[in-house]
């Protein structure tokens, strides 16, 4: 199963570790200095234009992390990769 980041980017579910909302854990130190430690290590990729909404990190088969910024909401990836309920009618 595949789950679409935005633009042309679809992640593999089985590499998926999270996805996090940028505006409330970037208030931690810890998540920012992670943020800027992986950005230097030349493992973050943008696939939003706009301010990104969500920060998604995934593990590679090499056993490193990449993180991708993306502009849709933590709430809407939620869905898309089937981690909410369905609605009964």
């Amino acid at each position: 199963m595949y789950l679409h980041l935005g633009k042309d980017t679809v992640l593999k579910m089985s590499e998926l570790i999270g996805f996090f909302d940028i505006e409330t854990t970037s208030v931690s130190a810890k998540t920012r200095e992670y943020l800027k430690k992986s950005e230097q290590k030349g493992q973050v990729t943008a696939v939003a234009e706009e301010l990104p909404k969500t920060f998604v990190v995934c593990a590679t088969k090499r056993g490193e992390n990449r993180i991708y910024l993306s502009q849709i909401s933590p709430t809407t990836l939620k869905g898309r990769a089937g981690f909410l309920p369905k609605k009964v009618k």
